[in-house]
Order: C-alpha cells, then structure tokens, then sequence
C-alpha cells in the first residue's frame, strides 16, 4: 500500500515534487541534491518559485514545534528549495558547488536532525 505525503490542502498540487524533494534532514535533502540533473534543478525550481511567497505565508502562521504533518511537509519542501534554489539560479543546474571542495565533505553536526528540531530555532 503506498501512501501520499500529506501537504497544507492549498498545496495539494505540489505532492509529486514534495514527494521527491522534501526531507526532513538536511543530509537527506543534500543526498537527493547530489543526485540531481540540471532538468531536475529546473523542474523543482519551475514548480516551487511561483508558490513560494504563499508557501511562506503559511509557515509564518505556526511555530516550528507546533506544526502538524502536513505543515512540517510544506516546511521541509521550502527548506529543500532554499538548498537547491542556488544550484539552478547560480551553478548551470550542476549538483556541485563551482570553485568548492566536494559537497560531501561538508558533515553538519545536525545533518541527521529533522529541520523543525529545537537546535534550530
């Protein structure tokens, strides 16, 4: 049986991405970065722009401790974007960092910490 992640109702049409993007770490976002082409930077980039005013105007309405399912979703699809938006607005769509040491060097002391952990507040 699979399920469908579940995201604010206003937001219903970015499942698939969510679905494909959105984790709650920052060591699993970093490894679905990693592994994405140019088209996938384009096409994250493409659906989350446009909503992203609305997307945050929802988040602004709940503390990071008080969200439900759906809204921790939203929220870690926005931090998915915010990490991958520089990969297709400055770096050509190229998972790596240009003029950098390799993006899997970087080991955040929270990397394994779901982004809605009191540490980031």
């Amino acid at each position: 049986m699979t399920t469908t992640l579940a995201l604010p109702a206003a937001f219903s049409d970015l499942t698939a991405i969510a679905e494909q993007w959105g984790r709650a770490t920052e060591n699993d976002r970093s490894r679905i970065r990693w592994g994405a082409s140019a088209a996938d930077f384009a096409s994250f980039y493409a659906a989350v722009m446009p909503r992203l005013p609305d997307m945050l105007e929802e988040l602004a309405n709940y503390a990071l401790d008080g969200m439900d399912e759906a809204q921790t979703n939203l929220f870690n699809l926005a931090a998915a974007f915010a990490e991958a938006a520089p990969h297709h607005e400055l770096y050509g769509g190229s998972a790596d960092v240009p003029f950098s040491f390799a993006a899997p060097r970087f080991q955040p002391g929270h990397g394994d910490a779901a982004s809605t952990a009191t540490l980031l507040r």
